[in-house]
């Protein structure tokens, strides 16, 4: 087992230090930990605050990967915003060294942060997810080269709505536009644990969309607990894990050099 997103201080909103992720994972008896630093283009209120230098990330996970080769897999991951204004930077980004795994997240919209609440301004809830889940549709559109999208419904964070559930019958639409065009493509999409540890009390997706993915033949899907401390490492994987049995799933993966090793459940 992988858990294929976490954060370190590359990243902006992360305190985590690699070596301290690393000692979690094989306290947890994990076998592997895919690094996966924000580069987010265009970031309303931080310029260019939310990108790194990726050749000295790169230089950094390497010496990582082979001081901990025997002992524990580390995989050269990126968490790449995805808005279609900037697929010329993602691109070159996703091309400047050789990741392992490469995560398309749609962090804003309409160049705004939902985070900061001005998203939801004039907008329904109806309106504000459907507007979310258009721009991952537009990313899956227009950037092709990622691995798998993450946190599907992670604009349910932040707008300050009684009843904050994504239910797949209500955008259905557009939910198996995202996810038809995803499995056209080869690509898979992730299930981040992180819902599971604050207000959503579930995955992002969650089972409705998790189950709809795997009616439309969805077989690539990876777990990531989107830890930016230590303690986050490998949260709340056994229930996921019981959650896609559940569902169906019988793999998961990982990836390595952008390619997916299936690990039964």
């Amino acid at each position: 087992m992988f858990d294929n997103h976490t954060h370190t201080t590359f990243s902006l909103d992360s305190t985590m230090q690699a070596e301290d992720a690393i000692n979690s994972a094989k306290v947890l008896g994990l076998d592997g930990i895919a690094f996966t630093d924000h580069v987010d283009f265009d970031y309303p209120g931080y310029d260019d605050a939310f990108n790194f230098d990726i050749f000295k990330y790169s230089e950094f996970v390497d010496k990582l990967i082979k001081d901990y080769s025997d002992t524990l897999t580390i995989l050269k991951g990126i968490e790449l915003g995805l808005q279609p204004h900037i697929n010329h930077k993602n691109i070159e980004a996703a091309k400047k060294v050789d990741f392992d795994f490469i995560i398309g997240s749609v962090h804003i919209i309409d160049h705004m942060d939902p985070y900061t609440g001005d998203y939801y301004v004039g907008k329904t809830k109806k309106d504000s997810y459907t507007r979310y889940l258009q721009a991952i549709y537009d990313g899956t559109l227009s950037f092709k080269d990622y691995d798998v999208i993450g946190h599907i419904g992670y604009i349910r964070r932040y707008g300050d709505f009684n009843d904050r559930s994504m239910n797949y019958k209500d955008y259905s639409d557009v939910i198996d536009s995202i996810l038809k065009t995803v499995l056209h493509d080869g690509k898979g999409i992730e299930v981040n644990t992180s819902g599971l540890r604050g207000i959503l009390g579930c995955t992002m997706p969650d089972e409705g969309i998790l189950t709809r993915y795997k009616e439309l033949g969805g077989e690539i899907i990876t777990i990531g607990s989107d830890a930016h401390n230590p303690n986050d490492v490998g949260a709340n994987f056994n229930e996921t894990i019981e959650l896609l049995k559940k569902i169906g799933y019988k793999y998961t993966c990982h990836f390595v050099k952008r390619k997916p090793i299936f690990e039964k459940l």
